[in-house]
């Protein structure tokens, strides 16, 4: 059994692992203020109430939290010093060529998805993830990491709005009875909604047509937490795994055991 852990600036998605299967999951907030030991403390009272009871073989890390990623590396050595551990970063294998012009500015998350999506499928594919920002990241029938945009993500752009607009609040993200809202919290919802999955599908769009392809042959895959608000709205995608990022977390930690 393999712990997994995407260190996220808002939120930590964590999973147990076999054989390419999640067979249980956790999501807790990013505290940078968290330290070494009540991390450690966190993960015994999450794996003690489990009800997977198979040996921990290892642990598998990757974070876009430098702060917390400190943390992590005091709290493996210390509660968890008798596992291997990876910690996805610049030397560790990924088989994930980075095309980029400053491959070390490509959070490990991203080639971590790369990696996973160019696994599960074949030919050319896209990666959304939608986390604190949203993520496009390009992945090249090779399995190169080719690419990708980065904008703002759904939860902050709310916030923004709500902080920044006098008489705007920040409402929960549901689907309104309609695109034409007749009340500010449904004009809210209908304007973050609709207006996130049309940017999705615009800028996947501009993605392809910029590969020289056609829709049908590119795989658009939706990951992240907040995905499952937006996804339904998006004509884009072929596939939706929620833990992609885990998935790639544990291939990555079997090609550095060998």
């Amino acid at each position: 059994m393999l712990l997994c852990a995407d260190i996220g600036n808002s939120h930590t998605t964590l999973g147990l692992l076999r054989d390419g299967d999640v067979v249980d999951h956790w999501r807790v907030a990013t505290d940078e203020r968290r330290t070494a030991d009540e991390w450690g403390v966190l993960l015994k009272g999450l794996l003690g109430d489990s009800p997977i009871r198979d040996p921990l073989l290892g642990v598998a890390v990757c974070s876009t939290v430098p702060a917390v990623l400190h943390e992590w590396r005091d709290m493996l050595r210390a509660y968890y010093g008798d596992l291997p551990h990876v910690v996805v970063e610049p030397g560790v294998k990924t088989g994930v060529p980075v095309l980029m012009d400053n491959p070390r500015e490509v959070g490990s998350d991203r080639i971590v998805n790369a990696l996973a999506a160019a696994t599960l499928v074949d030919g050319p594919c896209i990666v959304v993830d939608f986390g604190t920002a949203t993520t496009f990241d390009v992945v090249s029938p090779r399995g190169e990491y080719v690419g990708g945009a980065i904008a703002p993500g759904i939860d902050i752009s709310l916030e923004a709005l709500g902080r920044r607009g006098a008489q705007l609040r920040k409402v929960e993200l549901l689907r309104p009875r309609s695109v034409i809202a007749k009340n500010t919290v449904e004009a809210l919802q209908s304007g973050m909604l609709y207006g996130f999955a049309s940017q999705v599908d615009g800028i996947v769009g501009r993605m392809i047509a910029e590969m020289k392809l056609q829709p049908g042959d590119v795989n658009v895959i939706a990951t992240g937490g907040l995905a499952p608000l937006v996804v339904e709205e998006c004509a884009c995608f072929t596939d939706h795994q929620p833990w992609l990022t885990l998935m790639g977390l544990e291939i990555v930690f079997t090609r550095n055991q060998s």
